[in-house]
């Protein structure tokens, strides 16, 4: 964590301090939230999956990350709508899909 100094004022330090452990802990979550989607993304296009209860695993889990995030103001709620939507079409379709080959 590397925090320039050019304020003069000794809040303004300690502003630039906490913001910076802040941007630090934002960037963290939001790599988490991509890491998610990622998996649910690969969980529902894997050619051999069948298991239906291994994507709906990931998608829960995609859900309580994301819905955290969005309480605590690190992304906005209507993002964390969009993607939640996003991926649900995903995981639905794909769900079908195998429960109609079985």
């Amino acid at each position: 964590m590397k925090v320039f100094e050019l304020a003069n004022i000794k809040q303004q330090k300690k502003r630039d301090i906490t913001n910076e452990k802040r941007r630090v802990k934002n960037s963290q979550v939001k790599s988490t939230i991509r890491t998610a989607a990622k998996k649910v993304g690969k969980a529902t296009e894997l050619k051999e999956n069948k298991d239906v209860a291994a994507i709906q695993e990931s998608y829960l889990t995609f859900i309580k990350i994301i819905d955290t995030a969005a309480s605590k103001g690190i992304i906005k709620k209507s993002t964390a709508a969009r993607k939640k939507s996003r991926l649900a079409k995903k995981v639905n379709s794909a769900v079908t899909k195998l429960n109609k080959t079985a």
